[in-house]
């Protein structure tokens, strides 16, 4: 059987090449334990601005775990519009005060027109399910569960934006007031995906 021909194994001096056009992972840069701010500056790893933005990436991790499980291509497309506008509220949080005139609003600044369309979408949702006066045992399904995690998981971010702002540091009110509405969004997504089958929190409540 013949060997490799001469273009099924690149020489050295090609393979060296090839790796040196590729982006790198790694860059030593927080090697110190520091992080770079958007549009400079650094800060400790254990800062609470990287400890805001990390929770809001656990946010946008487990809303692709939901993504992943659901067979629902309009709960997916609109998971996928949440992930995206998640990186905007990064981006507000993750900003060098110093520059923060740079930022776009909808693009990099999270906006009072973001805020409202999450409560118009929550508005539309708990009328065309209305919420069962009753508190709920998460788990009926994959997807209905990773979207309660999700919401934890935010109400935990904004539990961190909250320490950023009793802490004098700059934050957009309107970013605090996106991950509130946020959690309650995800809470009756949830709802809905799990349908009538849920627990309730006590043995003597009917399901439905």
């Amino acid at each position: 059987m013949p060997g490799p021909g001469r273009y099924d194994r690149p020489d050295r001096a090609h393979g060296v090449a090839i790796l040196a056009s590729m982006p790198r992972i790694y860059t030593r840069t927080g090697d110190d334990g520091t992080t770079g701010l958007l549009y400079g500056g650094r800060v400790s790893k254990a800062d609470l601005v990287p400890e805001a933005c990390g929770t809001i990436d656990e946010v946008v991790a487990v809303l692709g775990l939901a993504r992943a499980h659901s067979n629902d291509p309009s709960l997916s497309d609109e998971l996928l519009g949440l992930q995206r506008e998640l990186f905007v509220v990064g981006a507000d949080l993750a900003t060098n005060p110093d520059q923060r005139a740079r930022l776009e609003p909808g693009v990099s600044r999270v906006s009072p027109e973001m805020v409202a369309r999450l409560e118009s979408r929550i508005d539309e949702l708990v009328q065309a399910h209305p919420l069962a006066n009753a508190f709920i045992v998460p788990g009926a399904n994959p997807v209905s569960a990773c979207l309660d995690l999700a919401r934890s998981t935010t109400r935990r971010a904004e539990r961190r934006v909250v320490e950023l702002r009793e802490s004098d540091v700059v934050v957009n009110e309107e970013a605090f007031r996106y991950l509130n509405r946020l959690s309650d969004a995800l809470f009756v997504l949830a709802r809905v995906a799990a349908g009538e089958s849920e627990p309730r929190s006590r043995t003597d409540e009917p399901p439905g």
